[in-house]
């Protein structure tokens, strides 16, 4: 997710409860058995291993894709990605995929991830926990899955300590996070 812009006016801060119940929406939609999931990073890693546990995906793969910044002029919004890190073909080719990450904004990191594994013979389906449908920037297609349409802002909570200045206080980190040596 991008950093948070002093505009939002509607953010939604999620408990980790919140999280439980918008996977145990999005775990009946799912239509398994899959192959190996892959996780896009970073914020399909907290949901993406939640739900490779649910339904017992023993290969779990993650995915990270980089674009160039974005200056809202139409080459820089159709720039090709980077992937930093993706699975190779062996284990994608022919096999079922579940790609999550944690929310579909533009949803171009998640249907270039599902572009990447359809090219090496894989084929995936896409779930996020919440879709942003006004915001895609990718046509009219979108996620297979998904918990929650939304408009807001939404900090996940495995995003707090980096949003702490934003948090509720009945949200925020109560002790400073411990250092190890």
């Amino acid at each position: 997710m991008a950093e948070v812009n002093s505009n939002i006016n509607n953010v939604e801060y999620l408990s980790w409860g919140d999280v439980d119940a918008l996977i145990d929406h999005l775990l009946p939609q799912l239509r398994g058995p899959y192959d190996a999931l892959v996780m896009v990073t970073r914020g399909g890693i907290v949901p993406g291993g939640i739900i490779s546990e649910a339904l017992d995906i023993r290969d779990v793969l993650t995915a990270a894709v980089a674009f160039p910044p974005s200056d809202n002029r139409p080459e820089t919004q159709l720039a090709w990605p980077s992937f930093l890190q993706f699975p190779g073909e062996e284990f994608l080719r022919g096999r079922r995929v579940l790609v999550v990450d944690d929310i579909w904004d533009s949803g171009r990191t998640i249907t270039a991830v599902r572009g990447r594994i359809e090219a090496l013979g894989g084929f995936p389906e896409l779930a996020v926990l919440h879709y942003k449908p006004g915001r895609s920037a990718v046509g009219a297609s979108g996620p297979n899955y998904y918990a929650a349409v939304t408009t807001s802002w939404i900090v996940y909570p495995w995003e707090l300590w980096r949003r702490g200045d934003l948090a509720p206080a009945s949200l925020a980190p109560s002790s400073p996070t411990p250092t190890l040596s």
